[in-house]
């Protein structure tokens, strides 16, 4: 009998210890890039100790490639990581056990970009321009509808790979636009460098509107308690944010004042607020699967996922 209150003791020790209570209810997530105001909500739900309120402990992990965090995620690496509807939508019909299990940033941030300086007044004055991108895929599906809208053609374009060096490439005409720059960075470090922006948005130009960041866990392992309760934290947060964006932005930068606390992002943070999920686990199947079809009827992936089964609710 006392061997076995020994050993009962031993297991409730070892099941309630702290390093195991803190291992099950820790979150590994790793941000799609360094940190910026499109992380707006996650920072302050850390520094606001949100997430502990609800019971979770989150680790922010910054990628050195920004290519990897889902990949890491499919391999049961990390817990989450921050995506994008476009690449989940990839990933998934590739064959990547992911889900959605919520939404960051609820519109298209995405845009075709132009010099505000009269030279290109309609996306139609682009045929014969030269168009760079930052990273080549599926340009020709979006820059192509949103072309094929106003007459031009894609093959009417030039599109050229160079990186991330959008803004810089912009101002110094070695292209005529840009796609990529998002409507909340590269306007204002374009109007920073003495340059006015004009913006072709996506979803005005034929393309599905779709979630610009999101959320995605391990559709094998994920744990549904603690996704409700990350996003009940980043729902608080989102809250917080635009009942007291200005207070919420000082508390922002305080996360790490040599990096955000700068013109820019303060710009960029005033252009996030309306963009941010109200409701992040909320969902709607129809405008996922609008964006899958959309992909898949122009040859980005060749089977449309099952959007029940890639985002599931987490009410």
């Amino acid at each position: 009998m006392k061997k076995l209150l020994v050993s009962l003791v031993t297991v409730i020790t070892f099941v309630f210890s702290p390093a195991v209570l803190a291992k099950d209810h820790k979150i590994t997530l790793m941000l799609d890039w360094f940190v910026n105001p499109n992380h707006g909500p996650i920072i302050i739900a850390k520094e606001k100790g949100l997430f502990k309120q609800q019971g979770i402990e989150v680790e922010i992990q910054e990628p050195a490639d920004p290519s990897v965090p889902a990949k890491l995620v499919a391999a049961n690496k990390i817990d989450m990581a921050v995506s994008y509807q476009p690449t989940l939508t990839i990933d998934v019909a590739a064959g990547l056990p992911l889900i959605r299990s919520g939404t960051l940033i609820a519109t298209p941030l995405n845009t075709l970009m132009v010099l505000d300086n009269g030279k290109i007044q309609s996306l139609a004055d682009l045929k014969g321009k030269k168009i760079g991108v930052a990273i080549s895929g599926n340009e020709e599906a979006t820059i192509g509808t949103m072309l094929k809208n106003q007459g031009v053609a894609f093959k009417d374009v030039q599109i050229i790979n160079i990186g991330w060096a959008l803004s810089s490439s912009l101002a110094s005409g070695k292209v005529d636009a840009i796609w990529g720059g998002l409507r909340n960075f590269e306007s204002n470090q374009l109007a920073l460098e003495g340059y006015k922006a004009k913006a072709f948005f996506p979803e005005e130009h034929g393309v599905p509107a779709y979630d610009e960041l999101v959320f995605v866990a391990n559709a094998n392992s994920y744990d549904v308690e603690k996704i409700k309760k990350f996003n009940k934290a980043i729902e608080l947060a989102t809250q917080y944010i635009v009942n007291h964006p200005n207070k919420a932005w000082q508390e922002f930068v305080a996360y790490n004042p040599d990096t955000l606390n700068n013109e820019l992002n303060r710009r960029a943070w005033n252009d996030t607020l309306t963009r941010f999920a109200l409701r992040p686990a909320a969902v709607d199947h129809q405008r996922y699967d609008n964006y899958a079809n959309f992909m898949h009827d122009n040859k980005i992936i060749n089977s449309v996922p099952n959007s029940v089964k890639y985002v599931p609710l987490f009410n």
